[in-house]
């Protein structure tokens, strides 16, 4: 962020500024061109910020293939319209800490809100390993421990490569879980303090492991530090003085709030229908193809792997394609994508999924072709026997929908996943750059905070909305409503298209006609 020079008068051409009283002192510190020292540091310190803007998306994602299995086990109680308020939660949280932390960071060293963030998810983490323990209201047990990891993943940024690195965490979050369903439902009890190590709890204990090391690199290796584009020290990036002078004045006064408003909105559908496609994953394959808890969590965790290699890709090649084709063209055929992945998912044909009361009287679980794989992965033959009843699986028959919507075929769901991890990540990168650039030099501050607001309204929305419809209507409704939304959000970018340029184009365009 370029660091604005307050309001220097020129005597006559070619002589240098008349500065006033202090402003010589403060004009020659800036001159001050940053040391390679320094430079290090500051970088060492940018790398902390992308570390910890990782570590807090793979918080809320590591557990999202497994959170509705676990839920299912720790409180039978809990239907599916309750999972979109354990996935909303974490957003939930994120809000009510926004503007706290906030409000912190702007009066106290940056460090001291983060290192207390990262302790609050830590804690929060282990709680939600032991959400298991209490004998009834598991699931508000669970509630609880999400909101607490939201609340401590709050982190203030403005920088797109942290947005970045916010993106590539809660598409390889999945990636790590799917290690850990090796470990089994059983997996280890430690009865001296009645901890767990199961599939369930062993990413949210990795997850606490994370979040004391980015503790410790916080204290060991943050710094704070405020430059110019030019590398000369600043006193501050946010100063009152700074803001003052003509040229922010104009700028203020030039930001298109139609397309800041119409970008936001696109935001808000990007991570919207993610959100929903998070959520969905694990109900819906347990529905519709019989899968068991783990194979639920096993099967969608190697699909979202590929998916997050695939998403890695694009995060790496859209930017190098978008200065021959353009952002806005670019963001269009990413929403085009996200919009056939989930057309696909919509129910065809006559195949009706398994009714769970029928696999109840049966005592058996149909195997799929998929099922086939299980035995190279799983770990079950090693876990010793036991005694407890063959878990119900199929679509439950309290779900009226599953007695007359045909089922989504594995590669219906599979071509699903490919396309919207395509889109996905076209989507966001290059909302973050038009955006940005429609903001131009302007201090971007309070900006992005309405982007980050639209984000988080998001991700608590999708996941209450598609589990209530997708729990009382099936999915049919909630991917032909989701679709819909695309759609409307494709026209809007059409509407607004020619609006959705970047900051100097359009002040040069303006100069252009008062001429």
């Amino acid at each position: 962020m370029a660091a604005a020079v307050s309001g220097p008068e020129v005597a006559a051409e070619g002589q240098e500024p008349l500065l006033g009283p202090g402003e010589a002192e403060e004009e020659a510190g800036r001159d001050v061109v940053e040391t390679q020292e320094h430079y290090k540091s500051r970088w060492r310190s940018i790398w902390i910020m992308y570390l910890t803007m990782f570590l807090s998306s793979v918080g809320f994602s590591i557990v999202i293939m497994s959170v509705w299995p676990y839920l299912r086990k720790i409180d039978p109680t809990a239907d599916a319209s309750f999972l979109g308020w354990i996935i909303a939660s974490y957003s939930i949280g994120q809000m009510v800490a926004s503007p706290l932390f906030g409000f912190w960071s702007n009066y106290r060293p940056r460090r001291e809100p983060l290192v207390v963030s990262t302790a609050i998810s830590v804690a929060a983490n282990c709680l939600y390993a032991y959400v298991h323990v209490p004998h009834s209201h598991n699931k508000y047990y669970m509630l609880t421990a999400r909101v607490l990891v939201g609340f401590g993943a709050e982190r203030t940024s403005a920088m797109a490569n942290t947005s970045a690195c916010q993106a590539v965490g809660f598409i390889l979050g999945p990636v790590f879980q799917t290690c850990f369903t090796l470990i089994g439902e059983e997996g280890i009890t430690w009865k001296l303090v009645r901890l767990q190590l199961n599939m369930y709890t062993a990413p949210v204990l990795f997850g606490a492991l994370l979040g004391v090391i980015n503790i410790i690199l916080i204290f060991a290796i943050f710094r704070e530090h405020r430059v110019d584009d030019m590398g000369r020290q600043c006193k501050s990036i946010n100063s009152e003085g700074e803001g003052s002078d003509g040229v922010d004045q104009d700028t203020e006064g030039n930001v298109d709030h139609v397309a800041v408003v119409a970008i936001n909105f696109l935001f808000f559908v990007i991570l919207f229908v993610f959100a929903v496609f998070e959520t969905i994953a694990t109900p819906l394959t347990m529905d519709m193809y019989s899968w068991t808890r783990k194979q639920a969590v096993f099967y969608n965790g190697i699909i979202l792997s590929v998916v997050g290699i695939e998403s890695v890709i694009i995060f790496m090649a859209v930017k190098a394609l978008s200065k021959k084709t353009g952002e806005r063209a670019i963001l269009h055929g990413g929403l085009l994508i996200v919009l056939v992945g989930f057309f696909i998912l919509l129910p065809w044909g006559k195949k009706l999924p398994n009714i769970q009361w029928q696999e109840i009287k049966n005592n058996s679980i149909p195997r799929t072709s998929i099922d086939t794989l299980m035995p190279f992965w799983s770990l079950e033959a090693m876990e010793p026997p036991s005694n407890h009843t063959v878990e119900p699986v199929g679509c439950p028959v309290t779900q009226s929908w599953c007695l007359n919507t045909p089922m989504i075929y594995l590669a219906q769901y599979i071509s699903s996943n490919i396309l919207i991890g395509l889109g996905y990540p076209v989507c966001n990168v290059m909302s973050y750059t038009i955006y940005s650039k429609i903001l131009g030099p302007k201090p971007q501050g309070v900006y992005m905070g309405w982007l980050t607001a639209s984000g988080s309204g998001a991700r608590i929305l999708g996941p209450v909305f598609v589990s209530q419809i997708y729990t009382h209507l099936g999915p049919r409704w909630a991917f032909s409503l989701i679709c819909g939304v695309v759609v409307v959000s494709l026209l809007l970018l059409e509407i607004v298209y020619k609006r959705l340029i970047a900051f100097s184009v359009r002040y040069g365009r303006m100069q252009e006609e008062t001429c």
